[in-house]
């Protein structure tokens, strides 16, 4: 039986085995191919702040994903596809490590991000694609 996700030290392990699959995903990479290694480093210490966040609601985090997200979509284009891999990737990596109620809040706060992002950068702008 695995277990929850309990702590900071179980977020980090999430958040890390699912960058080291987008990093193998030939769909994903692109969109952060360009992050230079101190900048690489600077994205998962925000994502570890970001889902500690969200998990145990620590107030940590204070950044607005929506606006960095249009940005890259406005240098490339986030379409339907990329929402859908983002998610079985993070679904797949939390379900090989975790079972749980955090676990399961984890895949819905995900589920929840795709929709509200894909709504907000591919359907109110008009461009998207499947």
């Amino acid at each position: 039986m695995k277990k929850d996700i309990e702590n900071r030290n179980d977020i980090e392990l999430l958040v890390n085995t699912f960058y080291a699959a987008v990093k193998k995903d030939a769909l994903l990479w692109p969109y952060f191919a360009a992050l230079l290694e101190a900048q690489w480093q600077k994205h998962l210490e925000r994502q570890y702040l970001f889902w500690e966040n969200a998990l145990f609601y620590t107030g940590g985090y204070l950044g607005n994903p929506l606006q960095k997200h249009r940005k890259i979509h406005q240098k490339k284009m986030i379409e339907n596809k990329h929402f859908k891999r983002w998610l079985d990737l993070f679904f797949s990596v939390t379900d090989s490590l975790f079972e749980g109620e955090k676990a399961e809040l984890a895949k819905q706060r995900a589920y929840n991000i795709a929709v509200v992002m894909k709504l907000k950068l591919v359907v109110q702008t008009g461009v998207h694609k499947n």
